[in-house]
Formats: structure tokens, C-alpha cells, sequence
């Protein structure tokens, strides 16, 4: 069984470092899945755990949890509000810009169309001397996003709108450039992570600050980059 890395916890609220892969709850679009995060979690402390958000099965980093229902209703009220300040770090495909705001509206599937604003900052860029197409290097840019909405893969979307996908996604990336590391570095993780949520304790009311490392294979292929 996995063994979840708690990064924060008191008597009302928990978060864990979910690792890639793993969904939150049981769903019946991922029927393949044997183990979920709200069932690990709640075997782990031993007690019922309530997901105060969702994160996507693809995505890693930091999960929240309500550990009763005046506390859930709290905090999902708080993220309904856009009361709770999230980041997310993502490698992304080619030179993104500086900085820049995404303000484009997402569909979900029955067509109702959702506003989503998507704000990000470049933090670093990196190249490969690996040629890819017709461009004689390979580019990159890790970014850290700032989702003022919380739409259905908002940020993997976003970021293809751009025309600068996030690595390892699919089916919104680019498959040519997910193969590339696949054969090259043996990578095959979406390198998007959760890595810090910022928000008033929903009982005491004190400013809380979490923030998780990214994975392993994230720094992988962070320090690869770095050695080139």
C-alpha cells in the first residue's frame, strides 16, 4: 500500500504531496485504478477524510483535506470564493514569455462555456543541444502558474492555447515532444505540480503556507536540463 507524505496537518485540516498517477477518489472514467488518495489517507490516519479540492490524476503535489464536515464546507466554501491562493510549477514546451496572463474561456462536455483565468511567470529556461523538427536545439521554460479559476484541466489547456504545452501531457501536449523524452531520457511523467497553497485557517483564522517538493522524477529532469 502507499504510504502518503503528509506535509501539513492539525485537528481540522490535512494535505499530502500526492504523487503522479494516483486519482483522488474512485471514478468511473478510470476504472483501471486499484488505490486512491481519500482511501489511503483514511486507512493512514485511521479516521474519514472529506478532499477539500481536486487535483488531476496526471498531476502531483499539494492535496487538502477537511478531517470533518464543518471544516469541509468551510474550505470548500473558501475555494469556491477563490479564497485560497494556488501555484503550480510546469515545464513547458519552447521559450514561453516572461510573464503573461491567460484569459481564455474553457468549454466543459456538455458546452457550457466557463470563464478561466490562468496567470504565469517564467522562472527559467533551459536547452537541449538535441535537435527536434527543424529546430536545431531543443527549448524549454519552467513556469509557475497561478490559476485565478479552477476549471477541468485548466492549466493543461491553457498552456496548449499558448502553444506552449506542458511536458509529458496528453492528450492537450505534444505528442511528438512526449515521445522525444520518452526515447531520450525515459520520462514519461506530466511535469505539472501543485507546489504551494496559501489561505486563512478556516477555524483560527491564522495564515497557512504549504508547500511540497516535486517529485523525483521532476528534479530528474530538472537537473538534466541544468547539466546541458
Amino acid at each position: 500500500m502507499t504510504h502518503l507524505e503528509i506535509v501539513y496537518q492539525d485537528e481540522h485540516i490535512v494535505a499530502i504531496n500526492k504523487p503522479h498517477g494516483l486519482l483522488v477518489h474512485q471514478s468511473p472514467i478510470a476504472r483501471d485504478a486499484e488505490e486512491f488518495a481519500l482511501q489511503l489517507l483514511r486507512d493512514q490516519l485511521g479516521r474519514t477524510v472529506y478532499p477539500a479540492h481536486r487535483l488531476d490524476r496526471k498531476t502531483a503535489g499539494i492535496l487538502l483535506f477537511s478531517l470533518d464536515k464543518e471544516t469541509d464546507r468551510i474550505m470548500q466554501q473558501k475555494f469556491q470564493n477563490r479564497e485560497i491562493d494556488k501555484k503550480y510549477l510546469a515545464l513547458l514546451r519552447g521559450y514561453a514569455p516572461a510573464e503573461q496572463t491567460i484569459d481564455y474561456p474553457l468549454k466543459k462536455e456538455d458546452g457550457t462555456i466557463q470563464d478561466a483565468v490562468t496567470h504565469f511567470k517564467t522562472l527559467e529556461y533551459f536547452e537541449l543541444p538535441i535537435p527536434f523538427g527543424k529546430h536545431p536545439s531543443s527549448r524549454y521554460s519552467l513556469v509557475e502558474a497561478a490559476p485565478e479559476t479552477g476549471r477541468m484541466h485548466q492549466l493543461r489547456r491553457h498552456f496548449a492555447h499558448i502553444f506552449h504545452p506542458i511536458i509529458g501531457d496528453r492528450p492537450h501536449g505534444c505528442n511528438k515532444q512526449n515521445k522525444f523524452w520518452l526515447e531520450h531520457f525515459q520520462m514519461n511523467t506530466m511535469l505539472l505540480h501543485a507546489s504551494e497553497l496559501t489561505f486563512n485557517h478556516p477555524h483560527t483564522y491564522q495564515k497557512i503556507e504549504l508547500k511540497a517538493p516535486v517529485s523525483s522524477e521532476f528534479e530528474r529532469v530538472l537537473v538534466t536540463l541544468s547539466k546541458k
